[in-house]
């Protein structure tokens, strides 16, 4: 949809005595929370807090599975079956809808945390296996994945099946000059100025593709943008794309509304 865009952050990743991310501050600048279901990260209480915050101030809920590795918050490949995917996923995703049935409110999206985000990026049929069958058990969600040539093209099969997938990008990592994401463990790929943050947001949406690190340009068409909730400069770059949004007559609006079912 030109000139519309979502917001979205990955949220509710703290747990216990142990808090991560700035949840009350950034929901604020945002359309869509990705909420942590107690595999990577979250517990119960955090979970219900952040639904509560989300319904506060009118943010789409989409849920944030992960491999289940607290101790190393999800970032770490483990090698399961598809049936343990599939099984975890919906394990996670029902826990959450728990709690937004209590609140009155549906579920938006899924979306893959971690390790699992960029595994299931790699390998599309079992990605789309995974849309298939967590569609059947949890009420026809839209699924996020990276946004990559292929990424597009299995979206456009999904549309003939009444499946909905949404094309993710994140104006604070730096890409490959595949369009792939490069690994946190590098130095220098998660950006930290949250004017260049904002300014690639942008252009990632009115020039449709951005940049590699190495200045190749990827062309492809987004439907949400990704800010983290524990990187520190999140806050300002968030604002900071809102308002440059706004200049330009971009929208921001929940990523449910830019795919309606």
């Amino acid at each position: 949809m030109a000139n519309v865009i979502d917001i979205n952050c990955d949220m509710g990743e703290s747990f216990g005595a142990y808090n991560i991310g700035s949840d009350e501050e950034v929901i604020r600048s945002i359309s869509s929370a990705s909420i942590a279901c107690g595999f990577h990260a979250s517990d119960p209480m955090v979970m219900d807090r952040t639904v509560r915050l989300c319904r506060d101030h009118q943010v789409g809920v989409g849920a944030h599975p992960g491999y289940p590795d607290m101790m190393g918050f999800g970032r770490r490949l483990m090698d399961i079956s598809s049936v343990e995917l599939i099984n975890y996923v919906v394990y996670q995703v029902g826990a959450l809808q728990g709690f937004l049935s209590m609140y009155g409110m549906p579920l938006q999206h899924i979306k893959l945390h971690g390790a699992l985000y960029n595994d299931l990026v790699a390998k599309p049929d079992l990605f789309y296996q995974l849309v298939r069958q967590v569609s059947k058990a949890l009420g026809d969600p839209i699924f996020l994945t990276l946004a990559t040539k292929q990424a597009a093209l299995l979206r456009n099969t999904a549309r003939r099946e009444g499946l909905r997938i949404a094309l993710e990008a994140f104006p604070d990592r730096q890409y490959t000059d595949e369009g792939e994401l490069i690994p946190r463990q590098q130095v220098g790929v998660v950006l930290n100025d949250p004017e260049m943050i904002a300014e690639r947001a942008v252009a990632m949406v009115l020039k449709k593709g951005f940049e590699s690190i190495n200045g190749r340009w990827i062309d492809v068409a987004v439907d949400t943008l990704c800010i983290h909730g524990d990187n520190p400069v999140s806050i300002d770059a968030a604002r900071m794309m809102v308002n440059a949004f706004t200049r330009e007559g971009v929208k921001i609006k929940p990523l449910g509304e830019i795919i309606p079912r």
